[in-house]
């Protein structure tokens, strides 16, 4: 094969970015030690922002955006890898600071590449992509902070977005009781077949007047929203309760006060999938393989797309249109 089909996008020299589906060749490529034959890639919200103008994410243009891709070894030049080899490469500077995982074929550094765990396949490897991957570290810093089943309902904000769904399908499977907050009474069915117990609406999430201690409510939260949500979350943690933050939708400033964590020994913790040391990565990975997998639960959250729907599809998760988790697919 001379070329292969990749979505790019281009910054022109009026400052407007544009993407379109092209040809590439090899030679296109970045250097890295190791060639990958994309299978599947997933849509993230980082994604749909590397798309548009003035966006902060994107550094250096022409770029292949996708910060996720499950694959084969095509070829390597580190022994850690041979040809055939199936693997996963997220974060790092993927699809932002080096060719991504919207094209058939990537080449990257070899020490961002992780082993497909048995018995996880490269397609759920990808219903998980990024955001399976930050919604199994928020569940494992919940777990680490001392938050049982036996605690109490554990909330996870933003439930019907990629974080979201995992987190209520993952929680829902270890047995946990799960309150799931969302703005989309449409999908309540949808939250409760992933496991959810009760459904919270999000402006309760975000009333009016958020009180420095609230009632008492959660064991523990997954929060991948921020802003005045998380206010509200910090103010009602049960004692000792812990919230594992890892999002901004919802805005970057978080009005709080200091009570809640000297009066309840609440816990705040946050979440950084990009740039997590390659021992944890490689730890959540074989979670997701075994304790964390959830199973016949992942079918329900994906939907499939093709290279050429992409654009459309980032479209959709920039207006906040996108339910569960888009797959690439390449096969």
């Amino acid at each position: 094969m001379s070329s292969f089909e990749a979505l790019v996008v281009d910054k022109a020299d009026d400052g407007n970015v544009s993407r379109e589906v092209r040809k590439l060749t090899f030679d296109d490529l970045p250097e890295g030690e190791v060639l990958i034959k994309v299978k599947y890639s997933s849509v993230n919200f980082k994604d749909g922002m590397a798309t548009i103008s003035d966006n902060n994410i994107v550094k250096d243009y022409p770029m292949v955006p996708g910060i996720d891709l499950s694959g084969v070894v095509e070829e390597s030049s580190d022994d850690r890898f041979s040809e055939g080899d199936p693997v996963i490469v997220t974060s790092y500077q993927l699809g932002t600071g080096h060719f991504g995982g919207f094209a058939e074929y990537a080449r990257v550094p070899v020490d961002w590449v992780v082993p497909l765990p048995e018995p996880l396949t490269l397609e759920e490897a990808m219903i998980y992509g990024t955001a399976g991957f930050t919604a199994a570290l928020s569940v494992m810093r919940l777990q680490e902070e001392g938050v049982t089943p036996e605690d109490g309902t554990v909330l996870v904000t933003g439930a019907t977005g990629g974080v979201g769904s995992i987190a209520v399908a993952m929680l829902s499977n270890l047995g946990y009781d799960v309150a799931a907050g969302t703005g989309k009474s449409s999908e309540h069915d949808f939250l409760k077949g992933l496991g959810a117990a009760e459904i919270i609406d999000r402006d309760e999430l975000q009333p009016e007047t958020i009180r420095p201690v609230d009632k008492q409510r959660w064991a523990g939260a997954v929060d991948p929203v921020g802003g005045r949500t998380l206010s509200y979350v910090l103010s009602t943690l049960k004692y000792e309760g812990a919230a594992a933050v890892s999002g901004l939708t919802g805005g970057t400033d978080v009005p709080a006060t200091v009570f809640p964590f000297i009066g309840r020994g609440i816990t705040l913790t946050g979440i950084d999938s990009v740039n997590c040391p390659m021992p944890r990565r490689l730890d959540v990975w074989e979670r997701l393989a075994s304790d964390l997998r959830v199973g016949e639960s992942l079918k329900q959250i994906a939907d499939y797309v093709s290279l050429q729907e992409l654009p459309d599809t980032l479209d959709q998760i920039l207006a906040g249109k996108v339910r569960g988790r888009k797959v690439v697919t390449f096969v």
